[in-house]
């Protein structure tokens, strides 16, 4: 991690450290391709894992500071076309709050960012509908009015995640039928 070493030298420490990287590819159960699936578990759970791993031990030499990772509302239960993607990103979620446990205690603030739909090059080969659909510029003012709330979830936008954090509520049967219904999959 010889770039990592260079900014702490080169900046005198870190104060925050966003872990942004992420691939998608639709996927059904029919269409589980090992490749895509080693590829989505590096880049969305195994890079971030390991660049934290990293990076932890320099927060606690230093005393503090700030990670972030970006998962998506995606991991909060299956859904459609989301058979890889989908449990990354749950992984993700669970590796930020069992991170939080750690490390909040250690004066290092722990970040769970939890988009909806953004309009990025990753969501233009959607197929469906997206609801609640934002821009880059919504999404990055929602990132950073929640740093400055600093809770540990930012999740966007509002008027659609909550949809989703209420339907994790369910029992699986109404869960499943109310997914089936809206996604008419």
């Amino acid at each position: 991690m010889r770039a990592q070493d260079d900014l702490y030298q080169g900046w005198g420490g870190i104060d925050l450290v966003v872990f942004s990287a992420g691939a998608y590819a639709p996927m059904r159960a029919w269409e589980l391709d090992p490749a895509r699936l080693d590829e989505m578990l590096d880049i969305n759970l195994r890079a971030p894992m390991a660049a934290a791993a990293h990076l932890i031990p320099l927060l606690l030499k230093q005393g503090g500071g700030s990670i972030a990772f970006v998962a998506s509302v995606a991991g909060y239960r299956g859904l459609p076309k989301a058979a890889a993607y989908g449990p990354t990103k749950a992984a993700l979620i669970n590796f930020a709050e069992t991170l939080y446990l750690d490390l909040a205690p250690r004066r290092i603030s722990v970040f769970l960012i939890n988009p909806g739909f953004v309009a990025t090059p990753m969501t233009a080969g959607n197929d469906f509908a997206m609801p609640a659909l934002i821009t880059p510029q919504q999404a990055a003012e929602e990132i950073i009015a929640g740093f400055a709330r600093g809770g540990f979830e930012i999740h966007f936008p509002r008027r659609f995640t909550h949809w989703l954090k209420l339907l994790r509520l369910l029992p699986y049967r109404l869960y499943f039928s109310l997914v089936r219904r809206f996604t008419r999959l």
